[in-house]
C-alpha cells in the first residue's frame, strides 16, 4: 500500500500543516521525573498506550520503528492502515509518527512524543494533519476533527493513568 499524502515525515516539524489539511496539536502534562519519562516513552514506543485506549493495534512489529505497518481499528469496525514514518529515542524525546495508506479513513499523518523538560515536567505531544478521505469522513466534517481532538485528550489521559501520575 502507498501513502495517500505527499509530506510524509512533515510531523518531525512542530506546527506544519501542508494547504487543504487540518492541523492538529495537544500536549498534555503525563507527570514529573526520569523513572515516569522512561515509562511514558515505553508505553508509546510498544503501542500500550493505544491498547489502553481500547483500540485495536495490530502491527508487523512489537515496536515502532520506521517502516513499521500499524491497523488501528476503532470500534471493532472501523480499519485505519498506517506506516510509521520516522521514530525518535533521545535522552530527554522520544515517540513517533505514522502516515496514513489507502483505505484509512483520513488522509494526513500523527506523531505522538513524550517529552522531559529541563524542570523534569514529562509532556505528551500529539501532533497531526489530515483531511478526511473517506465519504462517511466528509459527510461528518466538523465532528471528525472534533473527535481527532478528543482522542489525542484521551491518549494523554491514559499515559498518565500508564506512568501512575493522576496530577
Amino acid at each position: 500500500m502507498s501513502f495517500t499524502y505527499d509530506d510524509v515525515g512533515a510531523t518531525r516539524e512542530t506546527g506544519f500543516c501542508p494547504p487543504g489539511f487540518h492541523p492538529l496539536h495537544v500536549r498534555t502534562r503525563i507527570g514529573e521525573g526520569e523513572d515516569v519519562f522512561r515509562r511514558a516513552a515505553e508505553a508509546v514506543m510498544t503501542w500500550e498506550m493505544h491498547r489502553a485506549m481500547g483500540v485495536g493495534i495490530d502491527a508487523s512489529a512489537d515496536r515502532a520503528a520506521t517502516g513499521v505497518d500499524v491497523t488501528v481499528t476503532l470500534a471493532g469496525m472501523i480499519k485505519a492502515p498506517c506506516r510509521v514514518v520516522w521514530t525518535i529515542e533521545e535522552y530527554r524525546r522520544t515517540g513517533w509518527a505514522y502516515g496514513t495508506l489507502t483505505g484509512h479513513p483520513e488522509c494526513g499523518e500523527e506523531a505522538f512524543v513524550v517529552e522531559r523538560t529541563g524542570d523534569g515536567t514529562v509532556w505528551l505531544s500529539v501532533n497531526a494533519f489530515s483531511r478526511p478521505a473517506k465519504w462517511y469522513s466528509r459527510a461528518a466534517g466538523p465532528a471528525t476533527r472534533g473527535l481527532q481532538h478528543a482522542y489525542a485528550r484521551r491518549c494523554g489521559t491514559v499515559l498518565r493513568r500508564l506512568c501512575g501520575d493522576d496530577t
